[in-house]
């Protein structure tokens, strides 16, 4: 479903991405692992858009040529991205954080009860607080309300960076299963994730990222039992 080719980013004299290259399957969960400053963050927002690559990269989803859109016209195309840092606007209300999310999608300035309902399907402690400010509430319900916003897109395919980030374990664990869920609904999703081992358990296939470039790739079962790979990423867990 979505294919990069000779993607690479530069901030001045560093380069981020350096040639990068992978593709995730319509229906995959495709995990990213690396260490902070591998460039995981930068491979989404370049993905999305979002960030100046250099010259010569490929990027298709389905039939859609990424490489010479806006950012906005990639969300139009089935694409949306939930950062790091979930960036909701926390003096808006959630509902309005979930307006907003709309807004890309055709006929998204429409977006209408239904809609918003759909959404919430997942979440369902989001429905109470519909109409509070969104910066009042707690960390792992603001990082659901970051996810049910990328929803309101309707996307087909999910960019999402470290979704786990700052959450209590019970937190995380409800997360990783919403992520399962939406696999199941047909969701792909591309998943950049610091809990390396649960990211495995949950991904198909896995790709390690190191200073800017791809150096392993393969089944998250194959990377997962890959001594490397154990050692810099799972410390003592051990694949089963």
């Amino acid at each position: 479903m979505l294919e990069v080719a000779s993607l690479s980013v530069s901030y001045g004299q560093h380069r981020a991405l350096d040639n990068v290259a992978l593709s995730v399957g319509r229906g995959e969960i495709v995990t990213i692992l690396g260490a902070n400053g591998a460039g995981k963050t930068s491979l989404l927002k370049a993905i999305a858009g979002i960030v100046r690559t250099l010259p010569g990269k490929q990027v298709r989803l389905g039939e859609h040529d990424l490489a010479p859109l806006p950012a906005h016209e990639i969300v139009e195309c089935g694409l949306a991205l939930v950062p790091e840092g979930r960036g909701i606007f926390g003096d808006q209300t959630v509902r309005d954080n979930l307006l907003l999310g709309a807004l890309a999608r055709p006929g998204g300035r429409g977006a209408s009860a239904p809609q918003i309902d759909r959404a919430l399907t997942h979440f369902p402690a989001l429905r109470e607080r519909l109409d509070r400010p969104a910066g009042g509430l707690s960390g792992g319900q603001q990082q659901m309300l970051a996810v049910a916003r990328g929803l309101m897109a309707e996307p087909r395919f999910l960019l999402l960076d470290e979704p786990s980030l700052g959450l209590a374990p019970l937190m995380v664990r409800e997360i990783f299963a919403v992520i399962a869920r939406l696999r199941d609904e047909g969701v792909t999703v591309l998943l950049v994730e610091q809990m390396a081992a649960q990211a495995l358990a949950l991904a198909d296939r896995a790709y390690v990222l190191e200073r800017g470039r791809v150096t392993l790739s393969g089944p998250a079962t194959a990377i997962r039992s890959n001594p490397e790979v154990v050692r810099a990423y799972l410390g003592s867990v051990r694949a089963r």
